[in-house]
This record gives structure tokens, C-alpha cells and sequence, in this order.
């Protein structure tokens, strides 16, 4: 009866070495979305599709000039403001501009004097810019 104990205890302790081995990988994996959901309901939210333009904006004395280029498959639409340093310049918001899929387009504005800063913003919406 001894070797059977004996082979009983080998055979728990090799288990127990197993599921000390296992179990943390699995829960590791279940945490990092290996398992079907985080939020128990079975799906996850889809994740957005990239999309916007990429915009360059240099500015040369009172010129401010923008190449902005969509690459993804949706529209955009850009709008170039110009902030002037000198209180009396008016400063600009440009009319949007809708950039399609696979094209650059070139935003152009000025100041009287310097340019304070420009930048461009961008919307999925004409109204929203």
C-alpha cells in the first residue's frame, strides 16, 4: 500500500505544480482581452477607423501657407486660422475646405505684419469646423 500513497501525493503535488503554473497565464490573458470582453457582454466595441489629414503649416514674414494630405478613405474638412501679432491686423478664419480621400490641398492666408500663430483645425462635418 506504501507506493500507492506515495504515487497518490506525486500525482496531487504535480497537479498542484501545474495549476499554480497555468492559472496565472490564463488570468493574465483574460485581463490583456485574450477572453471574449472585458465588460461580461460577450463583444468589444469596435475601435474607430483612423482618419483626418495631415497638415504642414509654415509661415514665411506675413505668409501662412498649409499642404494638408488625407490619406484615409474618408473626407475631411480643413480650416486654416491665422492669429497676427499686431492688435489692429484682423486675424482669420479661413472657409473650410474639404480634403477627399488621396488628395492634398493647399491652405493660404496673411497677416498685414507677422503672424502670431496659424494652425489648422479639421471635422468630418463642414459645420462642426
Amino acid at each position: 500500500m506504501r507506493p500507492t500513497r506515495r504515487r497518490t501525493w506525486v500525482l496531487l503535488g504535480s497537479a498542484a505544480a501545474v495549476a499554480a503554473l497555468v492559472v496565472p497565464v490564463g488570468v493574465h490573458v483574460a485581463g490583456s482581452g485574450g477572453a471574449a470582453g472585458s465588460e461580461g457582454s460577450g463583444t468589444r466595441a469596435p475601435s474607430p477607423e483612423p482618419a483626418g489629414s495631415e497638415c504642414r503649416t509654415t509661415v514665411e514674414g506675413s505668409l501662412v501657407i498649409a499642404y494638408c494630405h488625407n490619406p484615409y478613405p474618408s473626407l475631411d474638412h480643413v480650416r486654416l486660422h491665422t492669429e497676427c501679432t499686431r492688435w489692429w491686423d484682423v486675424d482669420g478664419d479661413g472657409a473650410a475646405v474639404v480634403v477627399e480621400p488621396g488628395r492634398t490641398v493647399r491652405l493660404q492666408d496673411r497677416c498685414w505684419k507677422e503672424v502670431a500663430t496659424a494652425w489648422v483645425t479639421h471635422s468630418a462635418t463642414p459645420d462642426a469646423v
